[in-house]
């Protein structure tokens, strides 16, 4: 991958929380490593997936990437997130602050959430362009309306007058997006941002963000679950499991040829449909349930489940690393393919 292309680079992240079990921060009980060596690199312009089940870190990555992990309890202990050839890890909060909305954005999944009630969306899309923009308190109004206008609300300027609650959860997706465009950001990150929502309108939100990256060149750290999604809008793909990325590559190659067995058991719980074997509908399950830290497996964390790992002495012992089998292609396996 050429360096002149990569706009954001996360390496050797690991990052963990520290709960009243463990007061002293030494001793393994009570320490919880929420992500375990981390790395990989969003390209300029391009969509990066990060997929995998809730709790496996995901959103865990995308806070830290803005330096919103709460302390003391969360700490990134160690690794570098490279951005623009700066590690942020070495910023001062006050750079972060710089940095925080206007070149990075984030999109939550819960916009009622995010949104504060007591405010206008106006006022509170208008507060980040006078922050980040410097501009006057008139001209961030109009960025304002037309930020919303950008993002498909109808009525702009009577809307911006609009407190969250009176939009339906769609709009509010809308406003927080509009919020999160409205300086321009190199880097969006959208966590599981149609969760809330119906799948028509979960569709117009990814459609939205597509065409706001054509026209911004913005790239997209998009955090999500759900495959079919992945497979429609990522270019890049890292598929997470406890903590680790199990399997990276080009959205297209991981979708054809998956190599890693949590990958495979993913894609064979897709729905699936036959008129000439109607059995083939019947979805396909991965046994076994997801190991939460700090109680996860010696070796690979997917051994337990793994047709392979649970007779495999050195899976169930020594934990794989991720390695490069392809060019562009990287998997954590021991049976993977060389």
């Amino acid at each position: 991958m050429n360096q002149d292309d990569i706009l954001l680079s996360v390496r050797g992240l690991s990052v963990s929380f520290f709960t009243d079990a463990c007061p002293e921060r030494s001793r393994r009980d009570g320490v919880i490593r929420a992500v375990q060596n981390v790395s990989f690199s969003i390209r300029k312009g391009r969509t990066f997936a990060l997929v995998g089940e809730s709790g496996c870190g995901k959103s865990t990555i995308a806070l830290s990437i803005l330096r919103l992990v709460q302390q003391p309890q969360g700490q990134i202990v160690s690794g570098e997130i490279v951005f623009e050839g700066q590690n942020l890890l070495t910023l001062s909060e006050k750079q972060m602050r710089q940095i925080r909305g206007n070149k990075i954005a984030l999109v939550f999944a819960e916009p009622m959430t995010s949104l504060n009630p007591v405010y206008t969306v106006g006022d509170q899309i208008a507060e980040v362009i006078k922050i980040h923009r410097k501009k006057s308190a008139g001209e961030a109004w109009a960025d304002a309306i037309e930020s919303l206008a950008k993002v498909g609300i109808a009525n702009a300027e009577q809307r911006a007058h609009q407190y969250p609650h009176q939009m339906s959860g769609g709009m509010q997706q809308r406003v927080m997006i509009a919020m999160a465009i409205s300086c321009k950001p190199k880097l969006l990150i959208a966590d599981e941002p149609t969760t809330a929502l119906d799948v028509t309108t979960g569709a117009a939100i990814l459609d939205l963000l597509d065409e706001l990256q054509n026209q911004n060149g913005m790239s997209i750290l998009l955090i999500t679950h759900d495959l079919g999604v992945v497979a429609e809008r990522a270019d890049d793909v890292a598929v997470m499991y406890a903590s680790r990325i199990v399997e990276m590559a080009e959205s297209q190659q991981l979708f054809a040829a998956p190599y890693h067995p949590y990958t495979r058991g993913l894609l064979r719980c897709l729905p699936r449909s036959s008129i000439s074997n109607p059995r083939s509908r019947r979805l396909q399950t991965i046994p076994g349930a997801v190991p939460q830290p700090p109680h996860f497996p010696s070796g690979c964390k997917f051994h337990p489940r793994c047709r392979i790992g649970s007779s495999d002495n050195r899976c169930q012992t020594v934990e794989p690393e991720l390695r490069q089998v392809q060019p562009g292609r990287y998997v954590a396996c021991w049976h993977a393919p060389a």
